[in-house]
């Protein structure tokens, strides 16, 4: 009988070693991983909003200075300004938000890769 529950101890360590240890770590992995995404998601959602604001910033400034114009010449530089600065502006944000999300993938896997 002691050998008997001697093998039965050594299966269930070993099920617990091999399966059920393995998917308790690859289940909080997993947890870590959506908790990753979900932080990422908003801080990417965060940032575009950001971008938005500072966008409706500049363009209303340019407004401004276009309705302060003295003559056509000088509102076609505010706009040929405005158009040149948003166009480098709409670069440099989408660089920062592909950053952003190659990042927030990054670490959103380290988990599975268990590299928290």
């Amino acid at each position: 009988m002691a050998d008997s529950k001697k093998t039965s101890d050594t299966v269930k360590d070993t099920i617990n070693e091999r399966i059920v240890d393995p998917a308790k770590k690859a289940g909080e992995a997993m947890r870590q991983t959506g908790a990753k995404m979900a932080e990422g998601g908003s801080t990417v959602s965060m940032r575009l909003i950001d971008q938005a604001e500072q966008n409706a910033r500049e363009a209303f400034a340019a407004l401004r200075a276009a309705a302060g114009a003295k003559d056509l010449t000088e509102v076609m530089k505010v706009q040929g300004d405005y158009l040149r600065e948003q166009g480098s502006r709409s670069m440099s944000q989408a660089k920062e938000i592909g950053e952003l999300i190659v990042k927030i993938g990054q670490d959103s896997i380290a988990p599975l890769r268990g590299k928290e």
